[in-house]
């Protein structure tokens, strides 16, 4: 009598691409009994592991200050409480910049998710490594570094042109090489066309003096680009064959890599080097504007606040939220940053970590609603009107010539706001201000996209 596969789910196998060939195998060799349990236990997966009842706990260092941030803060607040049942992790904490992404369950901006022998690539966002460095230019005239910065950067879509690209150095091109996750010609393409690069959204190039010495210093903000967003969505495909044979009940946003697997050691490894790659594309920006103006660098110091950071067998996963630890950061050269908005001083903070922070401080103000909410108050108003309003005083360049008025100052969250929170939650100390004199961003580049472009004129031309 021929086995089928209704038997082997009597027996305690759960279905799957194998049934076939094991089925074949058992009938053709006419396995029975003992010998056909022993031949089918290659195939005996865990029993799936379920979500946690009631989430684990977490830390809340948010407080609604208005009718606006109520619904905001509840957001949030539910969306941790559905996060924290994933039944890896075993702490968590939200900051005062805290606001909802995606689903229900979805980790939040601003949220730090703490796992146990596991990576979630969920939890980093595809803008792996986002981060923020700072580069003092001495007494150099604020303008004259706003103008370099300019000159030698690059925002919006894709990488630099052909001649005007960068070589990654042999050692971490060695290293793309040597990780599965990394090692394709188009990863290898994709690294050196963004090496230099800023992309769009948030992302800065903020100029302003020191409040301690009056120093012009450059502020960037941005993460790892096209090659960190294909090694997530590849981490993602990694973390969904796990969920599916491990936690099919798991929120496939919340999918895990185990690190104790060689997949996982190769994923946490592949995080390092591109986050090699990002503080280099900082780097090479900085130093443009050094080169382009003959000024000396008096001091430079950086930090992540989109990455996942290790102790023993913790796997923090910080979704917009600065380490305020050094154990964290294996070269740490000084105090963290954090922006606020284009019109208010970027703050410089150190701080200890806390029963409540986790190690962690907010990464800037956070918004309270959506752009498409933001651009709908501003009513009637020009965008030009909302720009010269917002930037009185400033010296703030988009990049594609197109304002974007959902990165203005009243797209944020109320700084002061943020700053409160931060003193009463324990979330680090300010030691120092960049004052702001001005800051270049992408802008709006898909008003004038180059396929918005094209469509017009296919358009024009069938007319």
């Amino acid at each position: 009598m021929k086995v089928d596969g209704k038997q082997l789910i009597a027996l305690g196998f759960r279905p799957g691409k194998w049934f076939g060939e094991a089925l074949d195998h058992i009938n053709n060799q006419e396995l029975q009994g003992a010998e056909m349990m022993n031949y089918l236990e290659q195939f005996r997966m865990p029993d799936p592991i379920a979500l946690r009842e009631e989430p684990a706990a977490f830390s809340i260092n948010i407080e609604a200050e208005s009718e606006q941030e109520i619904q905001n803060v509840n957001s949030v607040i539910q969306t941790m409480e559905e996060l924290m049942k994933t039944p890896t992790l075993v702490g968590g904490s939200i900051m005062p910049d805290s606001c909802p992404t995606g689903s229900v369950g979805t980790i939040p901006v601003g949220g730090v998710a703490v796992a146990k022998n596991a990576i979630h690539p969920g939890m980093h966002s595809a803008d792996i490594c986002c981060s923020v460095m700072l580069t003092d230019y001495g007494k150099t005239d604020p303008k004259t570094i706003l103008d370099a910065a300019h000159q030698n950067t690059h925002f919006g879509p894709g990488g630099r042109p052909r001649g005007a690209q960068f070589t990654l150095p042999q050692e971490l091109k060695e290293r793309f090489e040597l990780n599965p996750y990394l090692n394709s010609n188009k990863m290898h393409s994709l690294a050196q066309e963004h090496l230099g690069t800023q992309g769009d959204g948030n992302h800065f190039l903020f100029v302003g003096r020191l409040k301690s010495t009056g120093n012009t210093v450059v502020v960037t903000h941005h993460g790892s680009r096209a090659p960190g967003a294909l090694l997530y969505k590849k981490g993602m495909a990694m973390a969904e064959h796990f969920r599916k044979q491990l936690s099919p009940d798991t929120l496939k946003q919340n999918a895990w890599i185990p690190f104790d697997t060689q997949e996982g050691k190769d994923y946490w490894e592949a995080l390092q080097i591109i986050r090699a790659w990002t503080k280099l594309n900082h780097t090479t920006i900085h130093d443009l504007v050094a080169t382009g103006t003959g000024t000396s660098v008096t001091n430079r110091f950086w930090n992540e606040h989109n990455f996942v950071f290790k102790e023993n067998d913790l796997f923090y996963h910080a979704k917009g939220a600065t380490p305020l630890d050094s154990k964290f950061m294996n070269d740490i050269t000084g105090p963290r940053l954090i922006p606020l908005n284009m019109s208010e001083p970027v703050l410089i903070v150190d701080g200890e970590t806390t029963q409540t922070n986790l190690g962690f401080a907010p990464h800037g103000a956070g918004r309270n609603i959506s752009r498409s909410a933001h651009r709908k108050s501003k009513g009637d108003k020009s965008v030009m009107e909302v720009y010269t309003e917002e930037t009185e005083g400033l010296d703030v360049r988009f990049f594609s010539n197109e304002i974007d008025i959902t990165e203005l100052p009243s797209a944020y969250k109320n700084a002061d706001s943020v700053r409160n929170q931060m003193n009463q939650f324990g979330l680090g100390s300010v030691i120092d201000e960049v004052e702001p004199y001005g800051c270049i961003m992408a802008g709006d580049v898909n008003k004038n996209a180059y396929w918005r472009r094209k469509k017009h004129k296919q358009k024009s031309e069938r007319k």
